[in-house]
């Protein structure tokens, strides 16, 4: 009887045995790294690395530690910061991942020097720069300057919506939040009804069987119970969050300083991130978080505080004197453009109208909504008498105020009865809206001194305007995606306007840092 083996097989066909490497998991590696030789120059590590050992003022930290002669040595700001400005600059927003990385990359060990400073202490680092973040700042917008990346003749303004760490659920006003906690209440009261029930079934029939989940709704019952008394918590020590017409907005219970806002995904919870930009590199002069969606009174606030980053890098306080400077629409205000004017600027923001009198864009208008006729001032007719107007159905619209102001124009302003428009036949010529539920008429009764949006509106449609103002998106447009989409700042990850705006202007900063290693910085 023959026997097949497989060293007779392999004689047969000629075969060899195969031979592999011999590993061991148990095997000791020692693996000689230096430190020094992995920050290599012309790379962002390096030069955060340089910027922050020489450039930048360190020592404004020092007040914070009395630890001379009591207590366990404390990590060294700079090596935090450094560690911060490099994850940022790659899309690690987490202190999680910040930790795991300077335990993992190599990269980030040579920055860290060794050391691995864990999530708290860096969540911590971050969240307490409150007093730091601003000069820290100026200091690398110094070594900007000092490398003639700033062109200062031409700027440009605009703002990048993010979401923050909390949630739109947990929104509304007082009135909402009340309902939302008396919903909750019901629940949770209809809940251990049930449960006593349960309980009195089991009573009478002991060998009854208690249905599966029942730790499971006491846990639902516990956590509506803490919904519930976070509302009620909040409701008791806040009040009403009122918007700038005077009207209650919507407040958040876990973060009130941010905002409900408007954006091509949809309606986020968060805040609304300002960038002023210098044309010629697109070096950030100033950052700064609002909690606000709407940009109509963001330019003041924002050219102030440029003002100041300026001064403090050797500039006078008449930097923006006779210079350019670009901003959508969202900025035409009065406020917006009187401060442009107070500052010499000389500034190009647009109302939401001018492309439908640019005639370059005539071709597309065929494209575009049409609007709906609706009836306006000359189709009502004033009762002088009354001091009324008589609307085309032949109903009275009431005097609701005498000096309403839009703009620098002023009005007298008209209602009519609710009960008046919600049956008229004309109503879907004359409201702007289906749930609109009375017809306001505004009548024009003169100026507030200078009509500072019809001459702001004016200057965009001459032709050096129309000129100027496109450039605004090829300048700042390039910022926000760099930081949005490279620097993968999707969230905010903090809660409150002075963390979020310590995280933005450390993402400004990241930028910054880049524009000085794009341009020679060794």
């Amino acid at each position: 009887m023959l026997h097949y083996t497989r060293e007779s097989h392999r004689n047969k066909v000629g075969w060899h045995m195969a031979k592999y490497k011999h590993y061991d998991y148990s095997q000791m590696v020692m693996i000689p790294v230096s430190l020094e030789k992995q920050l290599m120059s012309g790379t962002l590590e390096f030069a955060i690395h340089t910027l922050v050992e020489n450039r930048m003022d360190m020592s404004r930290f020092d007040e914070r530690y009395h630890n001379d002669e009591t207590g366990c040595s404390a990590y060294d700001p700079k090596i935090l910061l450094k560690i911060v400005l490099l994850g940022y600059s790659r899309g690690l927003l987490s202190s999680r991942n910040l930790e795991r990385a300077c335990r993992e990359n190599v990269t980030f060990m040579a920055l860290s020097c060794g050391q691995c400073p864990d999530h708290s202490t860096i969540a911590a680092f971050v969240s307490s720069m409150r007093d730091e973040i601003v000069p820290l700042f100026r200091d690398v917008l110094l070594v900007c300057e000092e490398m003639n990346l700033l062109g200062g003749t031409f700027f440009a303004l605009d703002g990048l919506r993010l979401p923050s760490n909390t949630s739109k659920r947990w929104s509304g006003t007082r009135s909402e939040l009340q309902g939302r906690k008396e919903r909750i209440e019901a629940r949770v009261k209809q809940l251990l009804e049930e449960h006593v029930q349960q309980d009195e079934r089991e009573e009478r029939s002991p060998k009854a069987r208690a249905p599966a989940g029942g730790s499971d709704r006491q846990r639902h019952i516990e956590r509506l119970q803490r919904k519930a008394a976070r509302i009620e918590r909040w409701l008791r020590q806040n009040d009403p969050k009122i918007g700038p017409r005077g009207k209650e907005i919507s407040s958040n219970v876990t973060d009130n300083e941010s905002a409900e806002m408007y954006t091509a995904h949809g309606i986020i919870q968060g805040y609304n991130g300002q960038a002023l930009v210098d044309s010629k590199h697109q070096v950030i002069l100033h950052g700064e978080a609002f909690g606000n969606s709407q940009d109509y009174e963001h330019v003041p606030a924002v050219l102030d505080a440029a003002k100041q980053n300026l001064q403090a890098i050797g500039h006078g306080e008449h930097y923006f004197a006779g210079k350019i400077l670009t901003a959508d629409s969202n900025y035409h205000s009065r406020t917006n453009i009187r401060k442009c004017k107070e500052e010499g600027l000389d500034a190009y923001i647009p109302d939401r109208f001018f492309r439908r009198r640019d005639p370059r864009y005539k071709p597309q208008r065929r494209y575009w909504p049409r609007r709906k006729e609706r009836y306006g001032v000359e189709d009502f007719r004033c009762a002088e008498t009354t001091n009324q107007y008589v609307c085309p159905a032949g109903k009275s619209l009431k005097l609701q105020a005498t000096r309403a102001s839009n703009a620098g124009n002023l009005y007298r302003r008209y209602a009519a009865d609710e009960r008046d428009c919600r049956g008229c036949t004309l109503r879907s010529r004359c409201l702007s809206k289906k749930s609109s539920r009375r017809r306001w008429l505004n009548v024009p009764s003169g100026t507030d001194g200078i009509n500072f949006s019809k001459e702001m509106a004016a200057k965009v449609d001459t032709e050096r305007g129309r000129k100027i103002y496109p450039q605004r998106l090829a300048l700042i447009e390039p910022v926000f995606a760099n930081i949005r989409i490279h620097k993968r700042l999707d969230r905010f990850t903090l809660r409150g306007k002075v963390k979020v705006n310590i995280q933005w202007l450390l993402y400004c900063m990241v930028h910054n840092i880049e524009k000085t290693l794009n341009y020679g910085f060794t």
